[in-house]
């Protein structure tokens, strides 16, 4: 093998060098390339190889095949841990992917990810921290975790908390799905292409590395509108609160079609896990190191995987498909501010997360 080269290839995901271009594919197709720890730790060892090869001027991130780029984690591990071992192996898990999720976003060389299909939970936390993010009109974006009992984590408090007019806020709240043309609108997507030039793209910055920003900026791709934002003054006024009592008080008295819908979203999800979110967006957008934010992130995900309401959200929504949670506390008003503090509390020294 060539000096410099790197060629691994495993079942879940393939690693190699083409010239001087880094390249991952996802390739889980069956579940729609969500990401396993030993995927993870495969990225991860790859990133760290070529941050010191300086035959690697940039890295690709893709899927193999199938419609998803990467549909979240492993939450049916997340959920035995959970029922099972009191969440040892689900923190283990939570902790190498931030490892992971700070690694790519202090990467010193451009990481370019086609979000060409879903892009959800894990995919959102190995997408966002890319310079260059390429939508399509197959993506589809999305941080669902309150419907599970979950919040908006690898990296979503940091990300949804700077996207302006309070759409983090919603985005987190309702796991609303967005288009490529609506990441793009909103600053999510760095560009757009139709997914058949995706080959072109990618061929072409793997013979010029050096000239990604010009050869996805000069490919013709004209995003078709952005629904959403036709809703972004709704948004703005019915999600301003940190609240979300008030937010639902809001979207009570609005008289707009709209309105009706998304506080009617608002009543599937985790009451517990929506007064998380907004205290974990309001406290991401304080921060200015990212290594901070996943130190929160991760306390957070310590207390939540083994409170009662993030096995009954698995549960209801993937395994049985009943739809039918029983949230513990049931409503907003329940969900004290002890809680709270007892969730986003530090960790004991030895168990606090911490950088590669």
């Amino acid at each position: 093998m060539a000096k410099g080269k790197t060629n691994i290839l495993t079942d879940q995901v393939h690693i190699h060098t083409h010239g001087k271009v880094g390249h991952i594919s996802l390739n889980r197709p069956k579940a729609l390339h969500a990401l396993t720890l030993d995927m993870c730790h495969a990225i991860s060892a790859a990133l760290t190889k070529w941050a010191n090869d300086d035959a690697v001027e940039a890295i690709i991130l893709d899927h193999a095949e199938g419609r998803g780029f990467c549909a979240g984690g492993d939450i049916n591990l997340l959920r035995k841990s959970a029922l099972e071992d009191n969440g040892k192996t689900g923190r283990e898990f939570f902790h190498d992917e931030y490892q992971l999720n700070h690694q790519m976003m202090t990467y010193a060389k451009p990481i370019v990810c086609f979000m060409d299909g879903i892009t959800m939970g894990g995919g959102v936390g190995i997408a966002m921290p890319a310079k260059f993010r390429v939508a399509t009109e197959n993506t589809r974006f999305a941080m669902p975790e309150t419907g599970i009992g979950l919040f908006p984590d690898v990296g979503g408090g940091w990300h949804l908390s700077r996207l302006g007019g309070r759409l983090g806020q919603f985005l987190a709240l309702t796991g609303a799905r967005m288009d490529g043309a609506e990441c793009l609108w909103a600053g999510i997507a760095t560009h757009y292409l139709p997914s058949d030039m995706l080959a072109d793209a990618k061929a072409r910055i793997t013979a010029n590395p050096s000239r990604i920003s010009g050869i996805l900026s000069e490919l013709p791709g004209s995003p078709p509108e952005a629904r959403i934002e036709k809703n972004a003054d709704k948004i703005m006024k019915h999600f301003a609160s940190d609240r979300i009592e008030e937010i639902i008080a809001s979207l009570d008295a609005g008289e707009s079609d709209w309105a009706v819908k998304e506080r009617d979203t608002l009543g599937t999800k985790s009451p517990q896990t929506c007064k998380v979110a907004l205290r974990q967006l309001a406290e991401s957008a304080q921060m200015t190191d990212f290594a901070d934010n996943m130190r929160m992130e991760y306390r957070i995900a310590s207390r939540v995987l083994v409170l009662p309401d993030f096995a009954e959200g698995v549960r209801a929504v993937i395994v049985d498909k009943t739809h039918d949670p029983k949230w513990t506390p049931p409503i907003p008003e329940d969900v004290s501010d002890e809680l709270l503090d007892a969730i986003f509390a530090p960790l004991p020294d030895n168990e606090e997360w911490k950088p590669l």
